[in-house]
């Protein structure tokens, strides 16, 4: 039987993504304006990877720009690489760990696909608490998410067919809608309680139960 793989997007839904863009946010441009500017960064971090292709250092640095230019708040030249400096710091959520290490228990591989560069995304790995098996990251294919370039590369990687596949994700816009696009099951761990809108296969409040999810998904 054929190895059955879960791929996942790494920030928002591995990785805390929230508390590590809202932390700098926060710190250059008051807690007060925190919640406020992080759903604008995350429209803003959009238009920028739909732009082309740029290093994700690059994206996280201008989109921080940007806000300031919206602002009216002049960056001072250390604060213009914090956003992706602190990038090494966000942390895992606390479920992350214990739910990667019951899927490889129980025989899954594990691989991201995430809109990062090589050398970030190295940063983050150690905060997993399991190894993975396969990373393939925006640098790797030139373009980001929703694009399918990850999935196609994925799939020529691995030559793994959708019927032994799922894709768990926060982000219905960079990661549900193209998976279901491409005929493949999908988990959405919708962790601040959202509305849906592209409909994935299974919906999960956080990762705890993921393992028994994917095991009725693709049982083995």
């Amino acid at each position: 039987m054929a190895d059955r793989w879960t791929t996942y997007d790494c920030y928002g839904t591995l990785i805390d993504w929230r508390q590590g863009i809202g932390d700098v946010l926060g710190r250059l441009f008051g807690e007060q304006h925190r919640a406020r500017l992080l759903g604008r960064y995350y429209e803003v971090e959009a238009a920028i990877q739909a732009d082309g292709y740029r290093t994700y250092r690059d994206v996280l640095d201008l989109g921080t720009a940007r806000i300031a230019d919206e602002e009216g708040r002049e960056l001072a030249p250390d604060e213009r690489t914090a956003m992706s400096e602190s990038l090494r710091d966000w942390p895992a959520f606390p479920d992350t760990g214990g739910a990667l290490g019951e899927l490889r228990r129980r025989g899954w591989k594990l691989a991201i696909l995430s809109n990062c560069d090589r050398d970030l995304i190295a940063s983050s790995l150690p905060w997993l608490g399991a190894p993975v098996d396969l990373v393939i990251v925006a640098e790797d294919v030139r373009s980001y998410k929703p694009a399918h370039g990850h999935w196609r590369e994925f799939a020529e990687r691995t030559g793994v067919t959708a019927d032994r596949h799922v894709h768990v994700a926060q982000s219905l816009f960079h990661d549900i809608a193209p998976a279901n696009d491409l005929g493949l099951r999908t988990v959405w761990i919708n962790r601040q309680d959202e509305a849906p809108g592209p409909r994935p296969t299974r919906e999960l409040p956080d990762l705890t139960a993921l393992a028994d999810t994917v095991d009725e998904l693709v049982p083995s």
